[in-house]
């Protein structure tokens, strides 16, 4: 960057990548098709937990307890997630990703993976370095002014 531009432009820049990037996570759900968008939140979000509550999650995913236990029904149901009782709580159930769930993520990760690569393939060695130092620095900075926004908001 320039040291007279603004930093506007920057802001500008990030918020299509943004939009772009968002964009290539929800197709990427698409493009695998086993699960809707806010039941893949719930398998990332598994994924990041590990077994967990249907609350914890509801809190990692800042949605209804309820929402949680529609969207783990149906990925109980598609063999994604299983359920099971807490040993130290008869009335708390567990969450947890089945193998098929976790490949279904994978495949999605996959998906991304390639499209990025596709993307990144034409720029120089000095380029894609200094896009990802560029890009580490913006994730230091931003988890350290918003911890909450960079911690697991899975998608």
């Amino acid at each position: 960057m320039q040291e007279n531009q603004p930093i506007s432009t920057t802001v500008d820049a990030l918020q299509q990548v943004t939009r772009d990037l968002l964009g290539l996570a929800v197709r990427s759900v698409d493009e695998v098709g086993e699960v809707s968008l806010p039941q893949m939140r719930l398998l990332f979000a598994l994924r990041d937990e590990g077994e967990a509550s249907c609350t914890h999650l509801a809190r990692v995913l800042a949605v209804s307890g309820s929402s949680v236990t529609r969207l783990a029904d149906r990925l109980v149901e598609s063999g994604h997630v299983s359920r099971a009782g807490d040993p130290g709580s008869r009335s708390r159930v567990l969450l947890a990703l089945t193998d098929h769930g976790e490949e279904v993520i994978d495949a999605v990760l996959a998906w991304r993976s390639r499209e990025l690569s596709r993307a990144l393939v034409s720029l120089e060695r000095p380029a894609l370095a200094f896009l990802a130092d560029s890009l580490t620095v913006l994730h230091h900075a931003l988890r350290r002014d918003h911890d909450d926004l960079t911690g697991p908001v899975p998608l």
